[in-house]
């Protein structure tokens, strides 16, 4: 069964960032490419790059997209169709927030290393927003 993990309605404004993390085991590897293609096609979505190995707080291979607010709804309409695993956040200035608390799992949620998070204040994720992983 496909769930939805936590989520929680932020009054943020609609051109607030989010990045949306996409897991994939190697049997993964063709759905989360027609995801990609997906997201490709969404003028509003930013494909920002495939990770093959462990990175950051994210334990599995993923590619990351970038994207406003407005474009949540649509984000989260794509992945629940392809039954993907993965995390949506917004890019706020707390950075472990941003992978937990305000954070939406769709799919089995992972284990993060949270001790690679930037400390509040200082989450790099945002001036790095819409550029490459």
């Amino acid at each position: 069964m496909f769930t939805t993990w936590r989520w929680i309605e932020m009054n943020l404004p609609d051109d607030a960032p989010y990045h949306a993390h996409i897991y994939f085991k190697p049997d993964q590897q063709s759905t989360a490419e027609e995801l990609k293609g997906r997201f490709e096609a969404e003028p509003d979505i930013i494909f920002v790059g495939v990770i093959q190995d462990k990175s950051g707080p994210h334990p599995l291979p993923q590619f990351e997209v970038h994207f406003r607010r407005q474009s949540l709804a649509r984000v989260r309409e794509l992945i629940l169709a392809s039954g993907s695993r993965a995390l949506v956040h917004p890019l706020t200035e707390d950075d472990l927030a941003d992978h937990t608390s305000l954070a939406e799992w769709f799919g089995e949620p992972l284990d993060l290393d949270l001790t690679t998070l930037d400390p509040p204040g200082m989450n790099k994720g945002i001036e790095r927003f819409g550029s490459a992983a």
